[in-house]
């Protein structure tokens, strides 16, 4: 809801009237206000707007998803650059039902601006080569199957990656 250096302002404010109230003798007041403090820096790294908008996407509702991620007018200037990341990768995967073009962009600015975890950045390279697959750009489509498949280390894309290199010998 509010920009990234808004929640950086709030919690200095907070943590600056928290050791006033330390200074004054409120003990219990400053230890509040310093645990207060701490949620916004936890909405500093984790945006909540991204977070409802993974919420959705664990229930499979791509127009609650969708809604939710419009509310972010900037990214540029709202989100960190990994909650950028995040955000072209949920862009990405509500695109890759509507519009293939636009879903492979977003796919890879979300590569480029780093996504945290490795099967997120499989899952990522794997929509990629499924673009590029049905792109008729087989190479590109094989190179980003290995990658995936590298990336895989719990083994929860095995099925997708043997399912897509079968399509691929049908080329």
């Amino acid at each position: 809801m509010f920009n990234k250096n808004i929640k950086l302002v709030i919690t200095a404010l907070i943590v600056a009237y928290a050791v006033y109230q330390f200074i004054e003798g409120y003990i219990g007041n400053g230890i509040f206000l310093v645990l207060f403090s701490l949620i916004f820096v936890f909405l500093y790294f984790r945006n909540e707007i991204i977070l409802l908008a993974f919420l959705r996407m664990r229930k499979q509702d791509m127009v609650g998803t969708e809604k939710w991620l419009t509310k972010i007018k900037k990214p540029e200037s709202a989100l960190t650059i990994k909650q950028q990341g995040y955000y072209n990768y949920l862009q990405g995967i509500i695109f890759s039902q509507k519009n293939l073009t636009t879903a492979e962009k977003y796919f890879k600015k979300a590569l480029k601006l780093g996504l945290n975890m490795d099967y997120d950045v499989a899952m990522a390279k794997l929509s990629l080569a499924g673009i590029a697959m049905q792109k008729r750009r087989k190479r590109e489509a094989t190179t980003l199957l290995q990658e995936a498949k590298k990336l895989d280390k719990n083994n929860m894309l095995t099925d997708q990656i043997k399912m897509m290199q079968q399509q691929m010998k049908k080329i």
